[in-house]
């Protein structure tokens, strides 16, 4: 696959080449992934019953961002100690974003932040970490400056750096030495054939339950996914930023075994409105029948991605209804 006239492949080896006592290197294709054993996590793989999936529907996006808040104050006020959340992009967080914006001033929040090791799930590389089309920026103008100064650790994915691999894996050493993810807030991506992606796991890239974590080929339908999805949450865009973005060559992401290894997970689907291929997806998520045979299992798995919920033992799925209307 060809970006102007460079192969993926001759985009230089030094952006590569990972090194980590605890991490291989798993090539499919174009796509690396940073995996490792993990007997818990091929357990929860394993399972031989898979539940209907079961959702939530709240009647506005301000009531699924209470719910994510709530959430969020629970999962820390049940911890002695610190927590650690994975941010989600985008548009499906950004009611609870806005929530804890104008509570940041009354000092109500102050206590749980101080406590909250704050992580972003992926991101598009190279890319300038002032570039308004990444999600740190987004983040910022969301949550506002004072959020990431009361946190008590803010660890975004490095995106322009010349090595992205072992950027990625300074990322997930740092992770696991807070003791793994205590909450992950997961959205949901419509692909081709009502298919799905989480984070940015695509269909067909190889991603299996040892994966943490990837460095994937960007395509021209994730950019202006990407980019679509920012201008419909309000995001003013200049043109270079996004003529930079649509330069992007790789995609930085959470992979399976990083949403499985998560104690909580909160989906939260807000935006059918404006991407209305979720539908086809989510539906496709809540029908499928997924296998007992874990061969065929890791099959529908890699085709869509947006299965790997259905595997985890403590979701929560909050959407509108506009996602369910028929």
């Amino acid at each position: 696959m060809k970006i102007g006239q460079t192969t993926y492949r001759e985009i230089g080896k030094q952006m590569f080449a990972a090194e980590s006592k605890n991490l291989m290197r798993r090539v499919v294709g174009e796509n690396v992934w940073l995996n490792r054993e993990n007997v818990e996590i091929e357990k929860v793989f394993a399972r031989p019953t898979i539940e209907p999936y079961k959702y939530e529907v709240l009647e506005t996006e301000e009531a699924v961002g209470r719910a994510m808040l709530e959430e969020l104050k629970t999962v820390v006020g049940e911890k002695s100690g610190d927590a650690t959340m994975i941010l989600l992009g985008g548009r499906g967080a950004q009611a609870m974003y806005r929530q804890i914006y104008r509570a940041i001033p009354t000092g109500e929040l102050d206590e749980m932040l101080a406590r909250l090791h704050v992580f972003t799930q992926d991101a598009l590389a190279p890319l300038k970490m002032n570039n308004g089309l990444s999600f740190v920026r987004d983040f910022e103008r969301l949550l506002g400056a004072e959020f990431f100064r009361r946190v008590k650790n803010f660890t975004p994915m490095q995106t322009d750096t010349g090595n992205l691999e072992n950027e990625m894996v300074k990322y997930l050493e740092k992770l696991d030495a807070l003791g793994g993810i205590d909450l992950f807030f997961l959205g949901l991506g419509p692909e081709a054939n009502a298919a799905s992606h989480l984070a940015y796991i695509k269909p067909d890239s190889g991603a299996t339950r040892s994966d943490v974590a990837g460095i994937i080929p960007i395509s021209q339908t994730i950019l202006e996914h990407h980019i679509g999805k920012f201008k419909a949450g309000g995001s003013e865009i200049i043109e270079t930023d996004e003529a930079e973005t649509r330069r992007a060559t790789h995609i930085l992401t959470l992979a399976p075994a990083a949403i499985l290894g998560a104690k909580r997970v909160v989906q939260s689907i807000v935006d059918a409105s404006t991407a209305p291929a979720k539908r086809e997806s989510f539906r496709r998520v809540l029908d499928t029948e997924i296998s007992g045979d874990l061969e065929i299992r890791a099959r529908q798995l890699d085709e869509n991605p947006g299965l790997w919920l259905r595997l985890h033992p403590n979701v929560r799925t909050l959407v509108l209804p506009d996602l369910i209307e028929v």
